[in-house]
């Protein structure tokens, strides 16, 4: 029999087992005993059913444990963190027939229940080495772990359900077509305009007497007309599919034990097709390259186009090339990265540096040309009041600020228009005409502006420290202030005489 754990109680037998802010006795992990498989798979669905398992499947660990009679039966162990969580492990145990248990390490004890608000505690611990010792009120019992079980594999391995009304409501699908199916599962798609994505899937042989792949052909379909489902479903080598959780699609009619959307196991770069009527589920790694059906359509050549050929009097019109202008814009200003500093605001320039901040000279980048000053800052020149200012509306192509450029190309088409090799910042003036820049000629701001300064060695002398060294410290005596402190001090319009130090005193 075990201990019930009373209100307060401090001190607890059981190893790495403590009490949690409500009192009652927690470990760090939690641990259900479940008699065999099909129990297991029922505490999943249950479980499911209720909540997601991606709370407790990052520690979640399912063992095969056997007792010292021989007996298997299947143990969860999970990280426990909160009796919230345990209480909701526990009932839905009880309900799937099994028992719930909280430790550390390797000695396990009852959890909590009506019984026991607070939990148990274990009077004496069972001297073994085990990897499990497990205490209830029923039993006591030690167990050797057999063997891992991987939930994933088991969720593969289960076999769906028979549900006639499973997956009946509209929605995307999965559909799989064999080798011999999947041409014209296309063109029938392609001729019913249904939109839908194909693609070829690749197994290895069934056998070892076959030598070639088994191919099939995987289809998505985000919407299926109702009167293609009879045929898609009853054609023998289709299967149709309806997706259930990322990664995952059962075939319809039927239904999975556990709620797969709640365990989220598979990948979503691939995906695994759970048949019915007692076959084996098909994985999919990786999805294949998927295109649209409509691209499979039957192509029809026409005749050659007739081409108009112009009469032989008939003159050409002549080519339409207009020139590029700059015209003001009314909109507001946006993107002014730049400004041409002519040679005249040079000076300017100058005067300006001083005021800017540190961040502004680190950011700004000058380069000096025959032209002037070309600045750019990547966040903007507003700071720098100096020059015209100019926007970026293509990467490398500047017009002025305030104006837009007619005819009202697209900034790539007039980029081109200019034919700029690569490596060059243009610059479009307000007439018309554009400045090339190289790319390389930009430096820092910081660099450009400082320039070299001065400094004069000055070397030290012995001479000079030894004469330091040699200077005799004057003296300085305090003495009290007596009864008159001030009796030697003058009126303020008295001139001011010399007083004689006393003897051996000096100047402070």
């Amino acid at each position: 029999m075990l201990d019930r754990v009373a209100v307060h109680q401090t001190r607890l037998r059981t190893p790495g087992l403590g009490l949690d802010a409500k009192g009652v006795a927690l470990g760090a992990k939690g641990l259900v005993l479940l008699p065999s498989i099909d129990r297991l798979v029922a505490f999943l669905a249950l479980y499911t059913r209720q909540g997601s398992l991606a709370d407790i499947l990052r520690s979640l660990v399912v063992e095969i444990v056997r007792s010292k009679l021989g007996a298997r039966e299947v143990t969860l162990l999970f990280a426990a963190e909160s009796s919230d969580r345990l209480d909701r492990v526990a009932e839905i145990a009880r309900l799937a027939g099994g028992y719930c248990f909280t430790g550390t390490s390797r000695h396990f004890v009852q959890y909590r229940d009506a019984a026991a608000p607070f939990g148990y505690d274990v009077p004496q611990i069972l001297p073994s080495d085990a990897a499990l010792s497990l205490y209830h009120n029923a039993f006591s019992q030690t167990y050797e772990v057999e063997r891992r079980l991987d939930v994933r594999g088991l969720l593969l391995r289960l076999e769906p359900h028979l549900d006639p009304a499973a997956g009946r409501e509209p929605g995307p699908r999965w559909i799989l077509a064999e080798s011999g199916l999947g041409p014209a599962l296309i063109r029938y798609f392609s001729r019913s305009s249904v939109e839908a994505e194909v693609g070829l899937c690749e197994w290895p042989p069934e056998s070892s007497f076959d030598d070639a792949p088994v191919l099939r052909y995987l289809f998505r379909v985000p919407s299926l007309p109702a009167r293609m489902v009879p045929l898609l479903t009853g054609t023998p080598g289709l299967g149709y599919f309806v997706p259930v959780a990322p990664g995952a699609a059962v075939e319809i009619g039927f239904r999975h034990p556990v709620n797969l959307r709640a365990c989220p196991v598979f990948s979503e770069a691939g995906l695994v097709l759970f048949r019915g009527r007692g076959r084996e589920a098909l994985e999919i790694a990786k999805l294949p390259a998927m295109g649209d059906v409509s691209a499979f359509a039957r192509v029809e050549l026409s005749r050659e186009p007739a081409v108009a050929r112009p009469a032989p009097d008939t003159q050409r019109p002549a080519s339409v090339v207009l020139s590029l202008r700059l015209v003001p814009s009314s909109e507001p200003w946006r993107s002014v990265t730049a400004s041409w500093i002519r040679p005249e605001e040079m000076q300017l320039l100058r005067h300006v540096a001083y005021a800017l901040g540190p961040d502004t000279l680190r950011r700004a980048r000058i380069a000096f040309t025959a032209a002037g000053a070309f600045l750019r800052h990547p966040t903007g020149v507003e700071g720098i009041p100096v020059g015209e200012f100019f926007r970026e509306v293509h990467p490398g192509l500047y017009i002025p600020a305030g104006y837009d450029a007619v005819p009202a190309v697209a900034p790539a088409v007039l980029f081109r228009a200019l034919g700029a090799p690569a490596g060059q910042a243009l610059f479009i003036g307000r007439d018309g005409g554009a400045v090339g820049v190289p790319e390389d000629a930009f430096v820092p701001l910081e660099a450009a502006l400082l320039e070299a300064q001065q400094w004069t060695p000055v070397a030290a002398t012995s001479a000079g420290l030894t004469a330091a060294l040699a200077t005799e410290l004057p003296e300085v005596v305090l003495g009290g202030v007596g009864i008159r402190p001030l009796r030697d001090l003058a009126p303020p319009d008295a001139p001011a005489e010399p007083k004689a130090l006393p003897p051996g005193a000096g100047r402070a």
